[in-house]
């Protein structure tokens, strides 16, 4: 937690001298993202989406920015002292990249839940990686333990102004890049990115909007905004580790609070076939946690007072904020995907056990055009042993709900009784 005086102190420095000077420091190091024009997120909304890809980043995130820019900024006393930080992932793999760079001690505790993927890159940086804590408040309270009974350096992961600030380059990226932008996506978690891009928008750039995106599961932001105050979650529920944070950051919620034009809340559908629809149409790959400020796209699109509010057309960059996802869940995220979409179904039918029944219902798949993914053919499994019928279970793949419905109709013609599964 902040003291009234240090809060008051960031919030009256100079901030356009301070970004400005981040940018300065992360020259050379952090890498120049550059925007991405989406045809098909424009197609879908109805006005120009130009991605703000930070999963091309280096270490994959936008995280490299504040992470390197504070560690920049320590004495050499500070760091000497070793550093010490929490994170679901992204921020671990920006301080031990800048913790190497300054030839610095870091220790990184993340929460259990860490994907390897990013356990593992964190360690490649050759830091110290401490598996602590359910979700990120526990494993930034045993960071700051650590802290105060070691003596290192604790660098914040968003509730800090060097932090903030340099998340915020990323908006004088934006305005550099698109300066025809209005408005600006961005996910929120403990709200470093948001409050770091909102600060560089509105000192640079007042008339630009600049929206906060957040998973459903994750009520934080909602809450503390419609209250006036920080208000912790009871719980967090998302996919989107690298926003499943209880309680926003009193800095961050005081430029929030005072620069964020509106809050989307969005589902973990809309962020599955967002990591989706990047894979297929754009090919990157985009954590959860990325995708969020892209699923808010249509929700923008339904709130239609958000696009009234401004006269002409608009101008939206999301900020894709990293892309640091591993396998299984991507695997996972792909299936649920194409399900939602109709791309993939599942269904149960019960057959007579008698020979041939399995080669009919192949038949009036291949007939109906659809591609066999899985089969289950399972006599224990039928609501009857004593009918003489096995029940087959089959998964297919499938252009869409009006193939699935095809499908369906094409069983029941020939006297079948399926039940679509998913």
């Amino acid at each position: 937690m902040t003291s009234q005086q240090e809060l008051d102190e960031d919030l009256n420095r100079d901030h356009a001298a301070e970004l400005k000077q981040a940018a300065s420091r992360l020259e050379g190091t952090v890498r120049h993202t550059v925007p991405v024009p989406s045809k098909v997120l424009s197609d879908l909304i109805g006005e120009e989406v130009i991605i703000k890809p930070e999963n091309l980043q280096v270490t994959g995130s936008f995280k490299i920015r504040g992470a390197y820019n504070k560690i920049a900024s320590l004495s050499d006393e500070d760091v000497a002292k070793g550093i010490v930080t929490a994170s679901a992932g992204n921020h671990a793999q920006g301080v031990a990249y800048a913790a190497r760079e300054r030839k610095a001690k870091a220790t990184i505790v993340m929460p259990k839940i860490t994907p390897p993927l990013k356990v593992d890159a964190t360690k490649a940086y050759g830091a110290d990686v401490v598996l602590e804590g359910e979700v990120f408040d526990e494993s930034s309270a045993y960071a700051q333990k650590l802290a105060d009974e070691q003596g290192m350096t604790l660098v914040h992961p968003f509730n800090d102004y060097e932090v903030l600030v340099g998340q915020g380059t990323i908006g004088l990226e934006i305005l550099k890049d698109v300066p025809n932008v209005t408005d600006v996506v961005v996910p929120l978690g403990g709200g470093g990115l948001g409050a770091g891009i909102a600060l560089a928008i509105k000192t640079f750039a007042p008339n630009v909007r600049v929206i906060g995106a957040t998973p459903e599961g994750s009520p934080a932001w909602r809450d503390s905004l419609a209250a006036g105050h920080v208000v912790p979650a009871d719980a967090v529920h998302t996919s989107a580790e690298g926003v499943a944070v209880k309680v926003p950051g009193d800095l961050t919620f005081a430029l929030l609070d005072k620069y964020l034009d509106d809050l989307v809340q969005v589902s973990e559908q809309e962020i599955s076939e967002m990591i989706l629809t990047m894979l297929e149409k754009h090919k990157l790959v985009v954590e959860a946690a990325g995708a969020v400020s892209l699923a808010a796209l249509e929700q923008l699109r339904a709130k239609s007072e958000v696009f009234r509010s401004a006269e002409g057309s608009h101008v939206i960059v999301p900020v894709v904020s990293g892309g640091n996802i591993d396998t299984v869940t991507i695997g996972a995220v792909i299936q649920r995907g194409m399900i939602s979409r109709g791309r993939i179904m599942q269904f149960s039918v019960e057959l007579p056990d008698t020979p041939g029944q399995l080669v009919r219902v192949a038949q009036l798949l291949a007939e109906a055009r659809a591609n066999v993914i899985e089969l289950n053919h399972d006599q224990f499994k039928a609501s009857s042993h004593y009918t003489n019928a096995v029940l087959l279970e089959v998964t297919v793949e499938t252009n869409g709900p009006d193939h699935i419905a095809q499908i369906l109709d094409s069983l029941r013609r020939a006297g079948y009784s399926p039940k679509q599964i998913y």
